[in-house]
């Protein structure tokens, strides 16, 4: 089990060890997307980019980033992640629209 610390929202979540980010902010009621994000957001499939979140602690406990992070992510610092494509496996802390 993974606990995921929202800080901004002063919140916690529990997941399954390989749980999607993105899904369990959702699920949640953690609003991941600024105004213009909520409008196009691509529903999770790592193309827009909107869900970028920044890691606070517990880098160690995610999923390396995939090419499309890679992409996405190039001029970011190596702590952001795009939720969508983060699978949590153990504590993590994560600020929201940084």
């Amino acid at each position: 089990m993974a606990n995921i610390k929202f800080v901004k929202e002063n919140r916690e979540a529990i997941a399954a060890d390989g749980a999607n980010l993105r899904l369990k902010a959702l699920e949640n009621g953690i609003d991941l997307y600024k105004t213009w994000g909520k409008i196009t957001n691509c529903g999770g499939y790592g193309q827009c980019g909107t869900c970028i979140v920044e890691i606070v602690a517990g880098m160690e406990n995610l999923s390396p980033r995939t090419q499309t992070e890679q992409r996405k992510l190039k001029k970011k610092p190596d702590n952001y992640r795009l939720a969508c494509q983060t699978l949590v496996n153990g504590p993590v802390s994560v600020k929201t629209k940084p």
